[in-house]
């Protein structure tokens, strides 16, 4: 009877270990042939509509185009460090494939077949076209090398466990291609791409659950920052119903809000990306915004008052 049991015991282990492992197997992206030449031009479009700078330019000198990482990024998992981005062979990203990059973007894949862990928000960008990628990528290869090799994240068991990620990818992350709207205007449609696919607002502006993924309910409703410190406002019509289209586009360009306030923390160096976008490509992100229904969101802290 002992035996028995022992033999169940391992057999049911063994079909444990065998079932994680498959569910949490990395997938990488079959890459098609390139359609046309790469566009250098839109690669800068979707440079400065991700937002790539913000995470993975050198902190603390002004050059937003050294891509060499190391900017700590918080979290309620541990601390996460963005890596260098960098044409350097060997600190960078400059012996990578173009399959390398689009796998990494699009699938949270790495190069050696590992999971990147959703700090990366490979989760919107995984609706972005592979031809925008590859595009991206090119715009890449002619920035500068940067050498210097970033430090690990600091995460505790078990979130320092990548294999683990492939669980969390089959719980939460939806690779839906971006499909257009037929009955919206193009201009609708191309805001929605870049909000959703290269700009991944919902990744700040949207409450998480305990593991760390996107309450659907809640996307784009704000609520406490991801790194631990403010708070990410509502940018639904909840939260900028008062806002005209112009006034969100203006925003977009200045950080300045329509009552007088401006952008502050972690959205400053978001604004000063999204200046160097195209007014069209500004106005699209406006219109799509403001096209968002109410979603009630959590409420903010009181402000402090002065001197209180």
């Amino acid at each position: 009877m002992l035996r028995r049991t022992i033999i169940a015991a391992l057999l049911a282990t063994g079909l444990g270990l065998a079932l994680y492992w498959w569910l949490t197997a990395p997938v990488a992206l079959a890459l098609p042939a390139a359609s046309r030449a790469p566009d250098l031009a839109n690669g800068q479009e979707l440079f400065n509509a991700g937002g790539c700078a913000s995470c993975h330019a050198v902190p603390n000198q002004p050059d937003r185009l050294r891509l060499g990482g190391g900017l700590p990024i918080g979290s309620p998992f541990g601390t996460f460090y963005a890596p260098n981005i960098s044409q350097d062979p060997t600190d960078g990203i400059g012996r990578w494939s173009e399959a390398d990059f689009v796998n990494a973007v699009m699938k949270g894949v790495s190069p050696d077949g590992g999971h990147y862990f959703p700090a990366f928000p490979y989760t919107s960008y995984a609706h972005a076209k592979v031809d925008d990628v590859r595009d991206l990528f090119a715009y890449l290869k002619t920035l500068p090398a940067v050498s210097g090799r970033v430090r690990d994240h600091d995460l505790p068991f078990p979130f320092n466990i990548r294999r683990n990620v492939g669980v969390w990818k089959w719980l939460f992350m939806d690779g839906t291609p971006f499909v257009a709207d037929a009955a919206r205007s193009p201009q609708w449609n191309r805001g929605a791409y870049l909000v959703n696919s290269f700009g991944h607002c919902a990744e700040c502006h949207s409450q998480r659950n305990l593991l760390g993924g996107l309450i659907t309910s809640q996307r784009f409703a704000g609520g406490p920052s991801p790194e631990g410190e403010g708070w990410v406002p509502n940018i639904t019509q909840k939260g900028i119903g008062d806002w005209s289209e112009n006034d969100v586009a203006d925003f977009l360009e200045t950080g300045d809000m329509p009552e007088g306030d401006s952008a502050s923390g972690a959205m400053r160096p978001v604004i000063k990306n999204l200046a160097q976008l195209t007014a069209e490509d500004r106005a699209a992100m406006a219109e799509y915004l403001k096209s968002l229904p109410p979603v009630e969101g959590p409420k903010p802290p009181p402000k402090r008052k002065e001197g209180g």
